[in-house]
């Protein structure tokens, strides 16, 4: 089931290319660019003709009401209220730790720059709500904007024909949780351009413009953020999930299976990448796949992402070449099955996330370990990092000079002005002192 790729013997560098799947983000923006305009213009309405069009529901009202968000936290059963409740508490742990305080340097005496951090005053947090029910993106996107000191925040999920066109009942009752009372029922494309644009609504309310979008999304939520982007800022383009796994002999074949099994799970599209220096246990975790597949419950969906060219085992030489080859891919997911695993994960240069050992899974990063599970996709963790606190603030210096730390530096701004030709810089400096005298 899994393609199989021979890298032994082969010069292995950052150039190496590994197959992705395939997404075409430009046909998606083209689709989705008349759907993002009509929202624009028409607002509530539009949005809720492509709710019909595409969800096949239309809601009753766009925006849920606060006594529907309180039915459904009370409608939780214990287990399910307690185990959200405790992703919460450990999200919140983890991203405290990630808030950052103002730094004044004193450059010269007289001269300071401080670095203030600010939160953005309004964000919209996309939630899914294709294939599977994500109430843990509710709390991955909530958490870190709510510790930034984001003042104003609006959730959108699309409407479900089996809940009368509210969001699943279970991201109603995460928001909740969370405090969270601004809920939306719309996805796709309309979703992303009622944040942007906002919108008078029928009820007399108003959904008002946010500053920036995040969360992940498929196709067409990535290809409007796109469009987007600059009207709002927006975390990334998140591509399909996909998890890659470098593992020695020493690995469990069933464990490694299962992983590459719980992400290929998704989506159709969803990559699962085992890179492996044992022969032996690429057999084994083959046929481990294949036993545990016959058991799973979304067999089908399953089966199409781990025969798609997106996924497969890589055979390597070595650790290092190990290493290479993730460092290449530059995973949404790592994970880590080898001797001193910790010690080889600190050698990783590239991945959204790494899992280190056979107990730390993807499936406790995407629930509960207290990590962030929005994490770049696409080869993008070689330049870009999750959702964090640091996601939703903005630095900004704030510079303050006296008369004597400016003359300490005068000379030096004119000079640097008159190399870029640029002299009304250096005059606007000159200035200051020529007034004086």
């Amino acid at each position: 089931m899994l393609r199989r790729r021979d890298l032994r013997g082969v010069q292995i560098d950052s150039s190496l290319v590994l197959p992705r799947a395939e997404l075409d983000l430009d046909d998606a923006t083209d689709v989705v660019r008349p759907v993002v305009e009509d929202v624009r213009l028409r607002g509530e309405v539009a949005a809720l003709d492509y709710s019909e069009r595409f969800d096949g529901v239309r809601p009753a009202n766009l925006r849920v009401t606060a006594e529907q968000i309180a039915a459904a936290v009370a409608a939780l059963t214990p287990e399910i209220r307690a185990a959200l409740e405790e992703a919460i508490r450990r999200v919140r742990i983890v991203h405290s730790a990630q808030q950052r305080v103002d730094v004044t340097t004193e450059v010269v005496p007289g001269g300071t720059v401080m670095e203030r951090w600010i939160p953005v005053s309004r964000v919209g947090l996309y939630v899914p709500g294709g294939r599977a029910v994500y109430p843990s993106s509710v709390i991955m996107n909530v958490v870190p904007a709510q510790i930034a000191g984001v003042g104003s925040i609006a959730v959108v999920s699309p409407p479900q024909k089996d809940h009368d066109g509210l969001p699943h009942p279970t991201i109603l009752a995460a928001c909740s949780l969370l405090g969270i009372d601004e809920v939306y029922a719309v996805g796709g494309a309309q979703a992303i351009a009622l944040l942007a644009y906002g919108a008078d609504l029928a009820d007399g309310g108003r959904c008002v413009p946010v500053e920036m979008v995040t969360g992940p999304g498929n196709v067409y939520v990535t290809a409007a953020k796109r469009l987007l982007m600059g009207v709002v800022g927006i975390d990334s383009e998140a591509g399909p999930t996909e998890v890659a796994i470098l593992a020695d002999d020493t690995a469990d074949a069933a464990m490694v299976a299962a992983d590459l099994i719980s992400q290929a799970e998704h989506d159709v599209l969803a990559a699962a990448v085992l890179v492996t220096t044992s022969e032996a246990l690429a057999d084994a975790v083959d046929a481990e796949v294949e036993r545990q597949l016959a058991t799973t419950k979304h067999v089908e969906r399953i089966g199409e992402a781990l025969a798609g060219r997106q996924s497969g085992i890589m055979l390597v030489d070595d650790i290092d070449a190990g290493l290479a080859v993730v460092d290449a891919y530059a995973a949404e997911h790592l994970e880590i099955h080898t001797r001193d695993a910790r010690e080889v994960a600190l050698r990783v240069r590239n991945a959204g996330a790494i899992f280190v050992g056979s107990y730390s899974p993807v499936s406790l990063g995407d629930y509960a370990a207290g990590s962030n599970h929005v994490l770049p996709t696409y080869g993008t963790a070689r330049h870009s990092s999750g959702l964090s606190v640091q996601t939703f603030l903005r630095g900004i210096h704030i510079i303050e000079y006296d008369r004597d730390a400016l003359a300490g530096i005068a000379d030096h701004v004119v000079t640097l002005a008159h190399a870029e030709d640029l002299p009304g810089h250096g005059d606007a400096i000159r200035v200051r002192f020529d007034a004086a005298t």
